[in-house]
């Protein structure tokens, strides 16, 4: 009886020491990955030259954590389509805010093709441009200026790693409003299921859309969509660990590790609902080029719709 409890007393406790050492490998993991896709901004601030006059120059500002905080905030999803020898262009350009005591997310599309002011290179251009012209950073700043809102964090995805990431995940269901050809794909109307490519195909698509970037927005939100309920719902340790493989080549963001596990663990699973909006304009040709005109009534009241997303309450 003596020698049984001691195989047993042993077993027990060579399946925690196994259970907690792969639980602490899968956090040294995580933590790698976190570390290796964080890359923190810069923003031009205005600093006081030798002479009293004011000059502009890189430097990092300090960032309040609002993640840490349990505050509502703002992120700059960009997706991004990078080629060799080409800085490439943000080929997705999403907002989303976060509001934990509302328990909710909204979230919208500026169309690639807005014409506004690109911040910090005197000059109004597609929105799009920004990060060909001067990276995340000029992006950001654009966008900012744009809502006139500020942006708390971004995250950068690299289109290819989105394929990669969907196919991980068994790939992302949709329901496709009508039929339609994209590359060598057929996308028949109704709810279908996508691979990576498929969907990255599926979201490109604008010109035999009768919304046009509006259309092609929408089907991008959708995806998104999908894509951050099937992440939540992981449960394979393999396809864990490959989806970190998969992300740290691809994504850079300035939120945190400590920021991560705070959203994880404390309030990511509280928030219920996704809402999804629209930002109105009019497509125009000026000099030859096709733009999409936002006047300032429709960007204002798209200010005041984040802004009112955002505005803390008490939960009910």
């Amino acid at each position: 009886m003596k020698r049984w409890l001691k195989i047993s007393l042993s077993g027990v406790a060579a399946i925690v020491t196994v259970g907690v050492g792969f639980v602490w490998y899968m956090y040294a993991s995580l933590e790698t990955t976190a570390n290796t896709i964080y890359e923190p901004r810069e923003a031009v601030v205005p600093v006081t030259d030798i002479g009293g006059g004011q000059e502009s120059a890189p430097a990092v500002q300090p960032k309040v954590e609002k993640i840490k905080e349990v505050d509502p905030f703002s992120v700059l999803l960009l997706g991004v389509d990078e080629r060799a020898n080409d800085a490439g262009r943000s080929d997705t350009i999403i907002v989303l805010t976060v509001n934990p005591q509302k328990q909710s997310i909204q979230m919208f599309n500026i169309p690639r093709d807005t014409r506004t002011e690109i911040v910090g290179r005197g000059s109004v251009d597609k929105i799009n441009h920004a990060y060909a012209f001067g990276g995340v950073n000029m992006s950001i700043q654009t966008v900012e200026q744009f809502l006139g809102v500020p942006i708390d964090y971004y995250v950068k995805l690299n289109m290819e790693g989105f394929v990669s990431v969907i196919d991980l995940l068994g790939g992302v269901e949709v329901n496709n409003p009508f039929e339609f050809n994209m590359g060598n794909k057929k996308f028949v109307e109704g709810p279908i299921t996508l691979t990576g490519e498929e969907a990255l195909l599926y979201s490109r698509m604008r010109y035999d859309d009768p919304r046009g970037d509006l259309g092609r927005n929408t089907r991008q939100q959708e995806i998104v969509q999908e894509l951050m309920k099937n992440a939540l719902q992981v449960s394979s340790v393999m396809q864990i660990q490959n989806i970190l493989d998969e992300v740290g080549g691809n994504v850079k963001t300035d939120i945190t590790f400590d920021e991560m596990k705070k959203f994880a663990l404390e309030y990511a699973s509280s928030l219920k609902k996704i809402d999804t909006m629209e930002i109105n304009g009019h497509g125009q040709r000026i000099n030859g080029i096709y733009y999409y005109i936002v006047d300032e009534q429709e960007r204002q009241r798209v200010t005041d719709a984040m802004n009112e997303h955002m505005n803390e309450v008490e939960p009910s």
